[in-house]
């Protein structure tokens, strides 16, 4: 413990350390909009930035290892009784424990931001994911202290880095995506929706991929002869062919899987009913005022939805939830500091359409009619999604101008005529009828 002790104090363990929260946790806080919906979000948010710490433990590694070499010591050492493995246990130990260290410590980052706000913990799929990036970090480590004893230049480590960059970058685009999914430590951390997760086998398949790594490394710092060090390389061959026969081959195992318990709805008691996924049920208080505000819009017609749910489609995978009687579904939104975004747009999203749900079978509809609509029954002048929807950067001038125009039509007449032309565009739209003309012969 007391040489531990001095390479904990002394050798680049700490300093590797160091430089590993500064740029985990800098990388987090650039962002923290990515990954403030949830724990798991957070938990691949660290992993994906081991595109940074990944090559900065293999650089700190590889200066660690040509340590013997610098000092000119080696033979001084050779000269000892204690076998080179029991040396280098501390070198292995400090650096080992440290790097652990910094990867959670980067994790603890993460968590003080979210902490008051995620309430569904995935406590399995968590650790596994997390545990899995710390492995990570020690594979690099100890490779590079292996390579760095084998070719000790002053220009190994610097570009050990360099290369350490690359071989994160490209490997997750190796194909086939399942033989990515084996090598590459952030293969499906780039998060693409809120109920996002990495499947254990997965996490499994490149945990013995990345120990592999770990013992090559070992065993290269170890290896007093180059017959010793060419054995080094059989861990990694054997490590590939286990985790290749081990991972997964279901693209849906692999290419962004869904958590169904983070998808579950969680519902208000009361009506009406407000409903969010469970991984956002800290924003159902925030959420159901200004739902219920579009409902009480929407309940001057006959017939409308009688509850809000959360559209839980993830539509990068092409999934579409099909409409469902009685339900408008909105977008959640997430702020950077984990609460509800854009409260505001909420209102708005429930009204447009008029509670009929866009499934892209009708063609006949009219968008400036609908606004109108939906803006006579909010009782404010229509304005251009653009800068008010998130994500909406483009739209035609003339939309909202049309809009704009219809409504005022709709003001000048009474509040019977008026519902009873709203409620003629609404049915119309059931019925996948032509809407256009509904309004503009009231507005003459």
């Amino acid at each position: 413990m007391s040489v531990l002790g001095v390479e904990l104090r002394r050798s680049a363990a700490l300093g590797a350390a160091l430089v590993t929260v500064v740029a985990g946790a800098g990388a987090l806080y650039v962002a923290p909009g990515r990954w403030s919906g949830g724990w798991m979000v957070l938990a691949m948010a660290i992993r994906e930035y081991l595109l940074l710490m990944w090559p900065l433990a293999l650089a700190a590694g590889a200066w660690q290892g040509r340590r013997e070499h610098r000092t000119n010591v080696g033979e001084l050492f050779a000269t000892t009784a204690r076998p080179r493995a029991q040396r280098m246990l501390p070198v292995l130990g400090a650096m080992a424990i440290t790097l652990a260290v910094a990867y959670l410590l980067v994790t603890a980052t993460g968590i003080a931001w979210i902490i008051t706000t995620a309430q569904y913990l995935p406590l399995l799929n968590f650790a596994v994911v997390t545990v899995v990036g710390v492995l990570a970090l020690i594979s690099a480590a100890w490779l590079g202290l292996g390579i760095g004893r084998l070719l000790p230049a002053p220009a190994t480590a610097p570009v050990l880095g360099v290369v350490g960059v690359l071989l994160v970058s490209f490997s997750m685009f190796v194909s086939p995506g399942w033989l990515a999914a084996a090598i590459s430590p952030t293969y499906g951390t780039s998060v693409f929706h809120p109920y996002q997760t990495i499947d254990n086998r997965v996490s499994g398949a490149l945990a013995v991929w990345l120990a592999a790594l770990a013992v090559t490394g070992l065993l290269l710092l170890v290896a007093g002869s180059w017959r010793t060090r060419t054995v080094a390389l059989v861990p990694v061959l054997l490590g590939l062919i286990a985790a290749t026969a081990v991972v997964p081959r279901d693209p849906d195992v692999l290419d962004r899987p869904v958590d169904p318990v983070a998808r579950e709805l969680v519902c208000t008691d009361d009506t009406p009913t407000v409903c969010v996924s469970r991984v956002h049920a800290n924003v159902l208080e925030a959420l159901t005022p200004v739902a219920r505000e579009g409902m009480a819009a929407l309940a001057k017609l006959p017939d409308t939805p009688t509850a809000v749910h959360e559209d839980t489609a993830t539509y990068r995978l092409g999934e579409a939830m099909p409409p469902r009687d009685g339900v408008v579904r909105v977008p959640v939104r997430i702020d950077k500091r984990g609460e509800l975004a854009h409260p505001a747009v909420v209102v708005i999203e429930i009204v447009s359409g008029l509670g009929v749900a866009y499934d892209g079978t009708c063609r006949e509809r009219s968008e400036p009619v609908e606004r109108a609509a939906a803006y006579w029954l909010l009782g404010r002048e229509p304005q251009s999604d653009v800068g008010l929807i998130p994500g909406m950067i483009e739209e035609d001038p003339e939309l909202n101008a049309e809009a704009v125009r219809l409504w005022q039509g709709l003001r000048a007449l009474s509040d019977d005529e008026a519902l009873a032309r709203v409620v003629a565009v609404r049915e119309a739209i059931l019925a996948c009828e032509d809407t256009t003309e509904l309004l503009s012969r009231t507005a003459r």
